[in-house]
């Protein structure tokens, strides 16, 4: 693998360790500036809604300029994000800098799969973009849990100067080693769109707001499911999603592994195992070894989906994939959003801590059903008697008969 898939994986490190890291801090935030938990939880909400926006809107900025020159403007925004948070005087100052960071989010995400599957031969895309996600897995596994360490002996402002360091680091990587690509010659913003009309491209990213939300069902809720129902003690939680983040990088090291090969059985695979290990949940949840397994369960299957549905974007917007594949980045935080809203109003009428997991498994099997139905259309497509017309940028693909003779 080129070494400048490492400094996509530094920059990746950073970003993710910013996006999560937040929750185990939100409690002495929240008390610095004098607001409520749930007020210091826009600082959440408000990092996912700017993901969401700023992923097509930062990409669609950028088509006029190379994609490595993108890359970097995108560091220096995530720099500039974490650093007014660090220095914030006011609640709402540091609200903004979080808005500022995740702007930079869904972009370089989406960006860097396109960057990152150009730097290797066809066969080896899907592992190329589990290669730059595994900054994203390990934030989880070590950089969430060391900064909130860092954050709780030391202030939560000194976390976000160092994430911001991460970002000089990121920054630096992406400047000495990754290669300036030429651009596509011809490729429009209107090409870009056009990858939309294509029915794959639109069925991938609802299964990635589908079975990545049935991850985040539960996920969002753990804290209070480990501790009263599972019994674990407040400060296990750190552990306990170091333990999820383990299993996300042992999923995204495996769906990279497969997905050059065998991607739509590994998504029923992984989907379908989802479901069900979400559903066993609301069962295991009460014992603490079955918790910690299936948890770590949720995070490998869970991600496992991640480099076959981002390489499924990009091979069905060929030729102008780079605003697709952000967008999709985006669908991921859309899941999210979604999840945690129907995980919260499950609790909130009173079905328990783990009713999420219920919500959870529900998203998967859509999403489940959802490949079920983008594999079947491309069999229909491709089926003898049907001549598919050649995916141009900027047309549907579409279908007529097959002549009588051939």
């Amino acid at each position: 693998m080129p070494l400048a898939l490492l400094a996509l994986a530094i920059g990746a490190f950073g970003i993710g360790t910013t996006e999560f890291v937040i929750m185990g801090l939100l409690p002495d935030v929240a008390h610095d500036f004098g607001v409520s938990i749930p007020t210091a939880g826009l600082l959440v909400s408000g990092y996912a809604l700017g993901v969401m926006l700023g992923a097509p809107v930062m990409t669609v900025l950028g088509t006029r300029i190379s994609r490595k020159r993108m890359l970097m403007l995108l560091m220096v925004l995530f720099i500039a994000g974490n650093l007014l948070s660090a220095l914030a005087p006011a609640f709402s100052v540091m609200l903004a800098g979080r808005v500022v960071a995740s702007l930079a989010h869904g972009a370089f995400f989406g960006i860097g799969s396109v960057v990152a599957a150009d730097l290797v031969a066809p066969d080896k895309r899907a592992g190329a973009i589990a290669t730059m996600f595994t900054g994203l897995t390990g934030a989880n596994v070590l950089g969430v849990p060391l900064g909130t360490l860092l954050g709780q002996a030391a202030g939560w402002r000194v976390t976000f100067t160092a994430v911001a360091a991460l970002g000089v680091i990121g920054l630096a990587g992406v400047a000495l080693l990754v290669p300036d690509l030429p651009r596509q010659e011809g490729v429009r913003l209107r090409h870009e769109l056009a990858a939309f009309k294509n029915v794959q491209v639109l069925l991938a990213m609802a299964m990635t707001v589908l079975g990545f939300g049935g991850v985040f069902a539960a996920i969002t809720y753990i804290a209070p499911m480990m501790t009263h129902v599972a019994g674990f003690a407040d400060g296990s939680v750190i552990w306990l999603m170091a333990l999820f983040g383990l299993g996300m990088l042992g999923g995204n090291l495996v769906g990279g592994r497969l997905a050059d090969r065998a991607a739509m059985p590994l998504l029923y695979v992984a989907l379908s195992g989802l479901a069900v290990v979400l559903a066993l949940f609301t069962v295991t949840a009460r014992h603490e070894i079955a918790a910690v397994v299936t948890l770590v369960l949720i995070g490998g299957l869970g991600f496992a989906t991640v480099p076959p549905l981002q390489k499924r974007v990009l091979d069905q917007a060929h030729g102008a994939p780079t605003l697709a594949s952000a967008v999709n980045i985006g669908a991921f935080n859309l899941g999210n959003a979604l999840s945690a809203w129907l995980g919260g109003l499950v609790i909130a009428a009173g079905y328990g801590y783990t009713a999420p997991d219920w919500v959870g498994a529900a998203l998967a099997a859509g999403a489940l059903v959802l490949a079920v139905l983008s594999a079947a259309l491309e069999r229909r497509q491709s089926a003898p008697g049907t001549v598919v017309a050649s995916t141009v940028v900027g047309a549907a693909p579409a279908e007529r008969p097959a002549p009588a003779h051939r």
